[in-house]
């Protein structure tokens, strides 16, 4: 039960919450990271996350299981185990936990970045603004747990051309939502997104657009805004990049016709504010 408040009035009520659980992802019995998550699609996840994060170097995923050292049920589901039969590189473990609002901010820099990834072949595509708003319409259409909770991030696959939306995620995090949607495109065989655009329902940070680099998405589309990392990490890339999709309203932030090196500036009046 939760107390509204309203004016003078309170009332009593049921109220549906969001679950927010630890999950484990081990690559070939190695332990990788632990990840607060929503429970759903753990599998899609894990893969996501591992790619992502450049684990798997070009290895194919072979299968995905809950743990790998006994029954499931004992580690409540909570422990997802991919391999790829001992082709990945062994990973380093990252023995924090990594939280559902900021996954692993500030891991890797750009330069690191650009060291793994190569910038995406040929133009990004198109931004029409129709297609966009339509793109948003039909993710938050799907959002289940949203209209429920009313707090959950959600992720979406659509066709920059066209507004259709082919595949919706969702979870706590946005970086785990994003990691879910991908997750599921590598499992089927849809990898890298070439010419499709990424939703995401919260702020263009830093790690979303380098998981939709890694993943090969040519345009990430969001309802806040991004950081100024996330906008050079975009350009860098060779990716189209929307903030504020609202409504029926959006800003360019990527490619930047026109917008040379100079005219990004830091102003030393306003710490941690660029123009």
């Amino acid at each position: 039960m939760t107390a509204r408040l309203h004016g003078d009035a309170v009332t009593l009520r049921p109220d549906s919450l969001v679950v927010e659980e630890p999950m484990e992802i081990r690559l070939d019995d190695h332990l990788v990271t632990s990840t607060m998550r929503t429970p759903g699609h753990d599998y899609e996840l894990a893969v996501g996350f591992c790619l992502t994060e450049g684990l798997l170097a070009g290895a194919p995923v072979r299968t995905v299981r809950y743990c790998a050292t006994g029954p499931a049920s004992e580690t409540f589901y909570n422990v997802v185990s991919v391999s790829t039969g001992g082709l990945a590189p062994v990973p380093e473990a990252r023995l924090h936990a990594t939280s559902s609002s900021c996954g692993l901010c500030g891991t890797a820099s750009l330069d690191a970045i650009r060291q793994r990834l190569d910038p995406l072949s040929g133009p990004p595509p198109a931004i029409d603004l129709a297609s966009l708003v339509r793109a948003a319409g039909a993710t938050r259409a799907q959002q289940r747990l949203f209209e429920e909770t009313g707090a959950i991030h959600a992720a979406s696959d659509f066709d920059p051309a066209t507004g259709e939306v082919r595949l919706v995620r969702e979870d706590i995090g946005r970086h785990n939502a994003v990691d879910k949607v991908i997750g599921r495109l590598l499992l089927d065989g849809r990898l890298p997104a070439s010419g499709r655009g990424l939703f995401v329902s919260g702020r263009a940070s830093f790690e979303i657009v380098q998981k939709a680099w890694a993943a090969g998405f040519g345009l990430v589309a969001a309802v806040s805004g991004p950081s100024a990392l996330a906008v050079d990490t975009a350009r860098a890339a060779g990716m189209a990049l929307v903030g504020f999709l609202r409504g029926s309203g959006a800003n360019v932030y990527a490619p930047a016709p026109g917008l040379s090196a100079a005219a990004a500036r830091v102003d030393a009046a306003e710490p941690g504010v660029r123009h």
